[in-house]
């Protein structure tokens, strides 16, 4: 069950077997993924799609421009861990997601780190202003950022 606080969110994901490298531990590739995944799975229950036409914004380009991950303990075997996240600056065309994967009772941090994202004009590529929808739609994951 997704959880919204003066925090951020924490968006359950699923490690499955096949997320598993040869030890047993989730592989590293694999912890961007379940970032993607959480936050994903929460501007979808928005209305966003990739979709222009099904979605509630017109915002439907966004490209990751960086992604940082440090890792701190491994999660072993699968399991629903948690991906904590909140918008740390929210500019004219980018905004910085920053992350923490935790353990569901959140008592481990397992990794954490930062995404980039541009949002960009479908037709030409270029980076474009946020629409005041998605501004608006942001401003509870902003809250952690305000309070910090």
């Amino acid at each position: 069950m997704t959880m919204v606080d003066d925090d951020g969110v924490y968006e359950p994901v699923q490690v499955h077997f096949d997320d598993l490298d040869a030890m047993g531990l989730l592989h590293n590739s694999r912890y961007a993924l379940l970032v993607e995944r959480a936050i994903s799975a929460y501007w979808q229950r928005l209305g966003w799609s990739p979709d222009a036409a099904r979605s509630a914004f017109k915002d439907v380009f966004l490209a990751v421009r960086e992604f940082k991950v440090t890792y701190h303990a491994p999660i072993v075997g699968a399991g629903e861990p948690l991906v904590h996240f909140w918008i740390e600056r929210l500019g004219r065309t980018s905004g910085v997601y920053g992350f923490r994967v935790v353990s569901p009772e959140r008592e481990v941090v397992h990794a954490d780190g930062y995404r980039v994202n541009v949002n960009l004009d479908p037709a030409t590529l270029r980076p474009t202003p946020f629409s005041d929808e998605l501004r608006t739609a942001a401003e509870p994951l902003l809250q952690r950022a305000a309070a910090c």
